[in-house]
């Protein structure tokens, strides 16, 4: 092998390890102007109580855990409730314009709702953006036979 091909192969090498570095610093979390992982946060549903008599009221709290505090998807979206007896719910909220590092999500949503019939139910939580979900949650809710049934 002359000269000239040892170059181009040892070119060629050289940049199959650079572009594995360049694949390898791609996997690497974000990191938002704080120097934290620009990460998802995790969303977490929990009716309380979880068992119940009908008629039954239950308080359903969403959590948004970890992540960054300025994640994009979930600035400012729509909150749709999917309870699971026919019912459902949305609130969209106006907020200011995002701005990266400076705009903060909101982690916690909590809201009521009666189950007046005895049966099983699962309840849906969806964070929406431009009525696409980014986010979502379920839990289960059973409700027993009051003294009327």
């Amino acid at each position: 092998m002359d000269n000239m091909h040892r170059v181009v192969w040892a070119g060629v090498f050289a940049f199959g390890l650079c572009a594995g570095v360049t694949a390898t610093a791609a996997q690497k979390p974000e990191k938002d102007s704080k120097g934290q992982d620009n990460q998802r946060p995790k969303l977490t549903l929990k009716a309380t109580p979880p068992i119940g008599v009908s008629p039954s009221l239950v308080v359903v709290t969403a959590e948004l855990q970890g992540g960054a505090n300025d994640f994009e998807e979930y600035y400012c979206p729509t909150i749709q409730w999917e309870w699971g007896d026919d019912a459902q719910s949305e609130v969209t909220s106006d907020c200011e314009p995002y701005e990266a590092g400076k705009s903060e999500i909101r982690r916690r949503f909590t809201t009521e709702h009666v189950f007046r019939r005895p049966g099983s139910y699962k309840v849906f939580f969806r964070l929406k953006r431009h009525n696409k979900a980014v986010g979502s949650a379920s839990t289960n809710v059973q409700i027993q036979p009051g003294a009327g049934f």
